[in-house]
């Protein structure tokens, strides 16, 4: 197949983000040469969406009740709460501007690529009661076996919690270790599922083109629109805010999350960018080094602003492209899902997918424009990431403007601290 001839260049294997991106071009162009035909590759994308939708429930699960189970309860104290309460806030803000930009952007609409005949029936819930009660199960088994998502992430909080209980009074790690070793097995699946991408994307959108032909590439720009204004406009907000609230000029700022800012474009990753934006923290912002040790691990591991922008845009998305129109109790589960998984996420190769998937699962919308998202996935993944760690960094400026811990003096350049690891 086209895309596994294009897998190695110079004797090199092209990284998977390479691979699915050329996968995306190839099949977009393949099918809107070759037309109808290429409905035909689409059964071997469905094959790897149905791939990914078996391991999905076990890896939410474990994830979930492993992360539960395997903190201790203590007391974070005042820096602790300062920053959940900074990161719960600009999550609701990018989840609220994220709904509104898909809104005014539509991405998913105009093009159709879903068959209107395949579309299941959405749950409607008839009331907000009716809502709450759908998340807590009465068959585990049979959430699991439904793809009731929520249910499933509330069975396993109460499992982490019971587990952490029993390890806590027994001594016995046996069980948060079995879990963990589950957990392990079914992140190999996901990798060996994940090395087939290329593969699925180039058939599903082999299949798309084939109907629809080049105007496939318009929803992906538009999507990639929206995201570019949402974190403009967030960096707009939250920059004359936080220097309002420490009483500094905002007029500096873009200089000094320049690096970092730089670093997490090029490397799409908040744990790579954590070092440049911890050491740029102390020595041009003026946050003590107490606040930056505990605020930033904190942030990279809880705060994913821009993924809360994305995800609640890639419910829109795929509704809008499957005709679907959400209804008020639906929006409001659409937000409450974009704010927890965003707070969550699996540091793993292909964690994009498997969350895209678990939210279209959750909301009952189909799975088939995932892979037209996937095409720009790691252009979007540079917004995401910049957004997260330039916002990580405004957390600990506020936390430590509340505790007294911010020098104006290096933040005005007035004097000069290094930062000793």
């Amino acid at each position: 197949m086209a895309v596994e001839a294009a897998v190695k260049k110079n004797g090199k294997k092209l990284s998977l983000t390479t691979q699915i991106v050329i996968g995306t071009i190839g099949g977009i162009v393949f099918g809107a040469l070759i037309g109808p035909w290429a409905a035909n590759l689409k059964f071997l994308g469905d094959v790897w969406i149905r791939m990914l939708q078996m391991s999905m429930v076990p890896l939410v699960m474990t994830a979930v009740a492993m992360a539960v189970g395997g903190t201790e309860a203590r007391s974070v104290g005042k820096m602790g709460a300062l920053a959940v309460k900074w990161i719960l806030t600009f999550t609701l803000i990018s989840t609220a501007l994220g709904y509104v930009l898909g809104l005014i952007f539509q991405p998913g609409v105009g093009v159709t690529i879903i068959d209107p005949a395949q579309i299941t029936e959405i749950p409607q819930a008839s009331s907000f009661q009716d809502t709450i009660l759908s998340f807590f199960s009465t068959n585990i088994i049979g959430s699991m076996a439904s793809g009731a998502m929520v249910a499933c992430m509330v069975f396993s909080i109460l499992f982490g919690l019971g587990m952490s209980a029993y390890t806590t009074n027994s001594g016995d790690t046996s069980v948060i270790n079995g879990v963990k070793a589950l957990n392990a097995c079914i992140l190999n699946i996901i990798k060996i599922v994940m090395k087939l991408a290329p593969i699925g994307v180039f058939c599903l959108l082999a299949n798309a083109a084939g109907t629809i032909g080049f105007g496939i590439i318009i929803p992906m720009v538009k999507f990639y629109g929206a995201m570019l204004v949402g974190v403009i406009i967030q960096f707009l907000i939250y920059f004359p805010l936080a220097a309002m609230l420490c009483k500094i000029s905002p007029l500096k700022m873009p200089k000094k999350f320049a690096k970092m800012s730089v670093v997490a474009l090029t490397t799409t990753s908040s744990a790579i960018s954590l070092p440049t934006e911890m050491e740029d923290a102390v020595t041009k912002f003026g946050i003590s080094r107490r606040v930056v040790d505990f605020v930033a691990p904190i942030g990279m591991s809880m705060n994913s602003t821009g993924a809360a922008q994305c995800y609640i845009l890639v419910i829109l998305f795929l509704s809008q492209a499957s005709g679907v129109v959400l209804s008020p109790m639906q929006i409001g589960l659409a937000v409450l899902l974009s704010v927890l998984m965003s707070t969550g996420n699996v540091g793993i190769p292909g964690a994009t997918v498997v969350t895209y998937t678990f939210l279209a699962a959750s909301m009952g919308l189909p799975l088939d424009g995932i892979a037209l998202l996937l095409g720009i996935d790691w252009f979007v993944g540079q917004l995401r990431t910049v957004l997260n760690v330039d916002v990580d960094v405004l957390i600990a400026l506020l936390v430590a403007n509340k505790t007294g811990e911010l020098d104006r003096d290096v933040y005005n350049e007035k004097k000069a601290v290094q930062y000793v690891q």
